[in-house]
């Protein structure tokens, strides 16, 4: 499964299993100067589902696991 958000992984990008939506979020982010804010104090909820409602958790656990 994928690290990030649990779905089913494709492959190992960037380092980490990962699935195709993970992988295509996280390039765009490592190469920009845009920053993220969570609503949540940082403590969202990763899966599949729920994965592009908060950028700034996704993109904070994509390094955290290792990406």
């Amino acid at each position: 499964p994928c690290k990030i958000c649990g779905e089913r992984s494709s492959g190992f990008h960037y380092g980490v299993n990962t699935c195709e939506a993970c992988k295509g979020f996280f390039r765009p982010q490592a190469t920009s100067l845009a920053s993220y804010r969570c609503i949540n104090g940082g403590k969202c909820q990763m899966t599949a589902e729920k994965r592009g409602l908060c950028g700034a958790c996704r993109y904070k656990k994509c390094l955290a696991v290792g990406m």
